[in-house]
């Protein structure tokens, strides 16, 4: 086994940790509180050429692994969630689906843009009515003289605001009068089709977060994403690497709060000598970075499984899994070491625990991660 980074992922990890201290987390508290969406910053990120970063360079992209894209999302949400879960979705969720089961025509019509980083990505699954419950979806697609028209709502979309297209699934009539659900790519400017942005969240504010609203859109037959049918199969495939993308977010976001912490605890100084100095508060700093490595190292090794073309769900949800639950424990010490500042939104701890809590959700809950792996483990 080799634990060492290649030099194109030091690289690509150097760079982005320079571009997140530059280019991010100056204005990240500003942007949660006035809920402003990082914008220009996803246009530097595709001038630089990361909005394609694991895709094929044929159709605009970099080429590069997925550790190489774990390595980004963590170093963006270090500094700031919002931007690091708009930095995943678009790739691992509103990319991957067209890379794996898009036609040639497809890639080249859709996937450029999401490289080129002039249209983000979006994936629409979830449901008012089928959240854990993917398989309870209710949007219609129907055949059409001309293609198909979809009838329906999807909720907690993300990035969907700034996409021009969305892969989205719906029922279908099949033959002998069985339903399956199929995989459809769709403009956001079609006739019928609404994008609504007014969730008021818990945390990720400058992320965008949609409900959408598709009355009797009419799309062309060669809209169809993949195979007619298979479009949840397709989708349980786009979240094992989604997972992958959220585990690298968590660890992120709980990297960057026990930093905080540690300088906190270097400077703050209690009866007499730093925090740092008190065994209670050193435990605290010790388990903190234990887990983060130890969750880092399965996101890198979930990962490195999905490079080899080898099977990798059990290792996408534990990763997923072990990695937003240890956040959660990172950031809750992380507030309790900053005592009464860190309740307070100057002190950015506050909103780190905010936002790791839908790592704990997105992609699939804790439960739904649980209910995976002890299938893939014989139970």
């Amino acid at each position: 086994m080799n634990y060492d980074l290649t030099a194109e992922q030091l690289m690509i990890r150097n760079m982005m940790r320079d571009f997140a201290d530059g280019e991010v987390a100056p204005e990240a508290d500003e942007r949660d509180r006035n809920k402003e969406f990082p914008l220009e910053i996803m246009k530097k990120l595709g001038k630089l050429g990361m909005m394609g970063l694991p895709f094929e360079e044929e159709y605009g992209g970099a080429g590069a692994d997925t550790i190489s894209f774990a390595i980004a999302v963590e170093e963006l949400s270090r500094v700031c969630a919002s931007t690091g879960i708009t930095y995943s979705a678009h790739i691992s969720l509103g990319g991957a689906p067209l890379s794996l089961f898009g036609t040639k025509e497809q890639k080249r019509e859709f996937l450029v843009p999401i490289c080129e980083g002039t249209s983000l990505g979006a994936f629409g699954l979830t449901e008012p009515g089928a959240g854990s419950d993917a398989g309870g979806t209710i949007t219609k697609g129907t055949r059409t003289e001309n293609g198909w028209s979809i009838t329906g709502s999807k909720c907690f979309i993300t990035n969907a605001s700034y996409a021009k297209f969305v892969a989205l699934t719906a029922k279908t009539e099949m033959t002998g009068s069985s339903k399956e659900i199929t995989a459809f790519i769709v403009p956001t400017d079609a006739s019928g089709f609404e994008v609504i942005s007014n969730y008021h969240k818990m945390g990720l504010h400058s992320s965008n977060t949609t409900e959408l609203v598709l009355d009797h859109v009419e799309i062309a037959e060669d809209a169809v994403l993949g195979k007619i049918g298979e479009g949840f199969k397709q989708f349980l495939v786009t979240l094992d690497g989604g997972r992958i993308g959220i585990g690298a977010m968590a660890v992120g976001i709980a990297q960057g709060a026990y930093e905080l912490a540690l300088k906190y605890a270097k400077e703050r100084m209690q009866f007499g000598r730093s925090l740092s100095k008190f065994q209670v508060i050193q435990h605290k700093l010790a388990d903190m970075a234990m887990e983060i490595e130890l969750a880092r190292t399965y996101v890198y090794k979930a990962a490195w499984l999905k490079d080899q073309n080898r099977k990798y769900t059990t290792e996408a949800s534990i990763c997923k899994l072990y990695a937003s639950e240890m956040a959660m424990r990172v950031c809750s010490q992380a507030v309790q070491i900053h005592g009464g500042w860190g309740y307070m939104h100057d002190y950015k701890v506050e909103r780190m625990f905010r936002d790791c809590k839908l790592a704990e959700i997105g992609e699939g809950t804790s439960e739904i991660q649980r209910n995976i792996i002890s299938r893939e483990i014989g139970c």
